[in-house]
């Protein structure tokens, strides 16, 4: 059997990951109050780099960086992962005098990093979210006030995410915030299951969206997002409500209405949000997927894997496109759950693994995130620790940074 792993000290990292995952945060756009944490970083110690990250299963994610333009870093090149297993600061005077760390490729390549300093993100139950962390290429000192001002920082932080946990509304686009979309699609389907009525539901995410904050920044990017937020609110009745569940990946409920009649809606959402392209002097596009309730108790996960199944469908299939759950052929016809758990890609010889981060699973296959698919075999085993879980994979799909997967039994 395999042992449940832990990064933070007081717990599994199953569930340090299903913590991470209420907070939502992961991949989520750049926004001033943690990024005004980073320059403070940089500005109160006089170091380089400023970072505040997230740490899911397979990586370092930078939910601000200053002095830096990387938004992620592998989990076994970071600095972090030592500061993430306990709740105290960890301090690297000089890198190149570390065993851990002096053939780090980031002590030995770009950025040439000589000190760190780092505290983790812990939550008031205990969990380590993440870190909060200053770095310099020239070896230094820091103490005992420099390590209370950035804890202190890191308090910042936490009750900056939880704030953002609370609030209702995405502030950037006008659409209900991931917790309360599902708290009121919950409450909708409770009512169809009464009456009996339809209920539809679209997912969708906009099209290489990473290149265009690559491209044209992450300014023009939020105001991409904003006018796809209000376009989408110009285009839905009264009734229906949109969420933003992360990122640029959005959902709809749509109560008493067919699948049929949420194809079509999703199909004008689409024209719609193409056209913005117009505006904004670059393309814009999204891939659509669409979900009906399937019966008595169909629960707002359920619906919303199906309909997440049938967009990446949509991308499969070359994107900016509709496809409804009954035309995804990927769509798995056992259900799966969104999930948020560390995963090990192994080779079949063995010799070889990589870190991914299972976002859904259900009997028959899962969803990968990884850094990038690129050089992932076919066919291979996926072993998720925490589960003390194994099974030989085939790929069914590939996109940006996701990996589908149908186990082999």
């Amino acid at each position: 059997m395999i042992a449940a792993t832990t990064i933070a000290g007081d717990g599994p990292e199953s569930e340090r990951l299903d913590k991470l995952e209420e907070y939502d945060i992961l991949d989520t756009p750049t926004e001033e109050s943690f990024d005004r944490v980073a320059r403070l970083i940089s500005q109160i110690f006089g170091v380089e780099i400023g970072i505040v990250s997230m740490i899911d299963g397979h990586r370092q994610w930078y939910k601000a960086i200053q002095g830096m333009i990387a938004r992620e870093t592998s989990l076994s090149e970071t600095f972090c992962r030592y500061t993430m297993q306990g709740d105290k600061a960890m301090v690297v005077p000089d890198a190149t005098l570390d065993p851990r760390f002096a053939d780090n490729p980031m002590v030995t390549g770009e950025p040439g990093v000589r000190f760190y300093a780092g505290v983790p993100l812990r939550t008031r139950d205990g969990f380590n979210l993440g870190t909060l962390c200053a770095i310099d290429t020239k070896p230094r000192e820091f103490g005992s006030k420099d390590i209370a001002i950035l804890e202190d920082l890191a308090r910042v932080v936490i009750h900056d995410l939880e704030l953002s946990q609370q609030a209702a509304v995405d502030t950037l686009t006008g659409a209900l915030s991931r917790a309360a979309f599902k708290a009121e699609a919950r409450r909708h389907l409770a009512l169809a299951d009464r009456s009996g009525e339809d209920a539809a539901l679209i997912c969708f995410d906009l099209d290489h969206f990473k290149s265009i904050n690559d491209t044209q920044g992450h300014a023009a990017g939020d105001k991409v997002l904003a006018a796809v937020g209000e376009v989408c609110r110009e285009h839905l009745r009264g009734s229906d409500f949109i969420g933003r569940l992360g990122g640029e990946e959005f959902a709809i409920l749509l109560p008493k209405t067919d699948i049929d009649g949420g194809v079509q809606v999703a199909g004008k959402l689409r024209e719609a949000i193409a056209a913005l392209g117009a505006e904004f002097a670059f393309s814009i596009s999204a891939s659509f997927g669409v979900a009906g309730r399937g019966g008595k108790f169909d629960q707002i996960d359920a619906l919303l894997e199906r309909a997440d199944q049938a967009m990446y469908a949509a991308k499969r299939n070359g994107r900016n496109q509709v496809v409804s759950e009954a035309g995804a052929t990927a769509v798995p016809a056992a259900p799966r759950r969104r999930v948020l758990k560390a995963g090990k890609i192994r080779n079949l010889n063995g010799r070889t693994s990589l870190d991914c981060t299972v976002r859904s699973i259900g009997d028959d296959g899962a969803t990968l995130s990884v850094s990038s698919p690129l050089g992932i075999p076919d066919d291979f085993v996926l072993a998720i620790p925490g589960d003390n879980f194994e099974s030989p994979c085939h790929v069914t799909g590939r996109s940006e940074h996701a990996v589908e997967v149908r186990f082999k039994r």
